[in-house]
C-alpha cells in the first residue's frame, strides 16, 4: 500500500529537472505513489491534475526565481478547483522567501540540498493532514 500520492511538477518555464526527478525517485523509494508531470506544466495544469490524481500532496520544483508567483497561482487555481491536496516547494529558495510561501499557504518548503529524510517526514505530515481533513468533513 502507497504511503501517499504525490504530484511532483515543473512550473512555469523552468526545465531544469534535476533536482524533482531525485526527489521523485526518493520519494518513489520510500513507498509513495509518484506521479511526474513534467516540465513547463501551468498553475492550473498542476491544480486539475492534483483533483483529477486525487493527490495527497502536490510538489513543486522551481529554481527559476518565480517561486513566490507560481507557487500563489496554483493555490488560487487549486482552491478554484476545490483541490485539498497540500502543497510544497523545493528548490532555490531564499529564507526569507520560505516564510512569505508558508505564509501563502505553502504547507512545506525545500530549499537546494534537502535531505530526503527531511522531505519524506514533511510529505508524510502532509498526507496525514490531508486525509484527517477529508475524514473530518467527510464526518
Amino acid at each position: 500500500m502507497s504511503r501517499g500520492r504525490v504530484i511532483v511538477c515543473k512550473v512555469g518555464l523552468d526545465g531544469h529537472t534535476t533536482g524533482a526527478a531525485v526527489v521523485a525517485s526518493g520519494l518513489r523509494d520510500a513507498g509513495f505513489t509518484v506521479i511526474n508531470l513534467g516540465t513547463r506544466v501551468t498553475p492550473q495544469q498542476v491544480a486539475t491534475a492534483a483533483v483529477q490524481e486525487d493527490a495527497d500532496v502536490v510538489g513543486l520544483s522551481i529554481l527559476s526565481g518565480a517561486h513566490l508567483n507560481l507557487t500563489r497561482r496554483v493555490l488560487q487555481c487549486g482552491q478554484a478547483q476545490g483541490m485539498t491536496s497540500e502543497v510544497v516547494v523545493g528548490g532555490t529558495i531564499p529564507d526569507e522567501d520560505a516564510a512569505a510561501l508558508q505564509a501563502m499557504g505553502a504547507a512545506a518548503v525545500f530549499g537546494a540540498g534537502s535531505a530526503m529524510e527531511n522531505i519524506v517526514a514533511a510529505i508524510d505530515t502532509c498526507v496525514a493532514r490531508r486525509r484527517e481533513k477529508l475524514a473530518a468533513s467527510e464526518a
